[in-house]
């Protein structure tokens, strides 16, 4: 694959702190890409240098084959960014709005009316087109955000927090959106997120916490190295099971009538299943998940 992010020792200090690092990382062309961490990480720094919203200190970013610094115009015509916050016109109607961002790009007349029909399109909004934007509910104003980003025709779409505050049936459908953007375009999408399971589905993840990487790798990779199994047994009888588990030296966590057993894998459970099967009412094997991974590795809550 092709290599349409790089990035090699960035820095970017606010007085005496570092908010990035000297952070390395690349992103394959076509990819799904979430970059995670804490609040306060570094997350939303790094996109505004990789978007040209901030100017970086030192290192070496190349967007689409060209260097942060040099012709970010062209940059700029290359990339659709999708902040936080709504930055659509409350009074203008969804349409109104997309026309007046496109405008910006220089497009002709035809050729913006296009991009304007394929964006409500994509983003499956054409029947509120007409509404104002300030009438929207959360969701259609993301995917209405998402329409907006999406008028030049961008090779990266850089989606910060996109769902966060939304319900999760709205949550669903514009990750929805999103994921059929990524695919049926070859779209590469930029992501963070305060959603693990949102996380989980990328191609590959990379974590930053006070500047600096700390973990990267695909979420399989993430989860095997970084979290762990976990056994669930509601036992007939409790004092029978505590026996047997002790007898093991297999550590073990009771809450109410479930015992826990955290497992490196898990075939591990087959085991502990066998000796205690006249003994069990109900099991379950979880595996590891995001959630897990992160905290084990950034010693913290996304959301701190």
């Amino acid at each position: 694959m092709n290599k349409i992010i790089t990035v090699e020792n960035l820095y970017k200090s606010y007085g005496h702190t570092k908010a990035v690092n000297g952070i390395d990382f690349y992103v394959d062309e076509g990819s799904l890409f979430a970059f995670l961490g804490p609040n306060g990480a570094g997350k939303t720094t790094t996109i505004n240098i990789l978007s040209t919203l901030l100017t970086k200190d030192d290192g070496e970013v190349i967007i689409n084959g060209i260097k942060i610094g040099e012709n970010e115009d062209d940059i700029r015509k290359s990339i659709g960014i999708v902040f936080q916050e709504g930055v659509l016109d409350p009074l203008l109607s969804v349409k109104e709005n997309l026309e007046t961002r496109g405008s910006f790009y220089g497009l002709t007349k035809d050729v913006l009316a296009e991009r304007v029909e394929a964006a409500l399109l994509v983003t499956g909004i054409q029947n509120i087109a007409s509404r104002k934007y300030g009438s929207l509910s959360g969701g259609q104003k993301r995917r209405a955000d998402i329409a907006r980003a999406l008028i030049n025709a961008p090779k990266i779409l850089f989606l910060d927090e996109p769902t966060t505050g939304l319900d999760p049936q709205t949550r669903k459908r514009v990750w929805n959106t999103i994921i059929d953007l990524q695919k049926e375009q070859k779209m590469t999408v930029f992501l963070t997120t305060h959603y693990m399971e949102e996380a989980d589905k990328a191609d590959y993840v990379v974590i930053i916490d006070n500047g600096k990487i700390v973990a990267k790798g695909t979420p399989s990779f993430l989860k095997d190295n970084y979290s762990k199994d976990l056994l669930k047994i509601k036992p007939i009888n409790s004092s029978i099971l505590e026996k047997n588990l002790n007898s093991r030296n297999i550590l073990f966590e009771k809450k109410i009538d479930i015992y826990q057993v955290k497992l490196e894998n898990s075939l591990e459970s087959i085991d502990i299943i066998n000796m205690n099967k006249d003994n069990i009412e109900s099991f379950q094997v979880l595996n590891g998940t995001m959630d897990d991974a992160f905290i084990n590795i950034t010693g913290k809550e996304i959301r701190e």
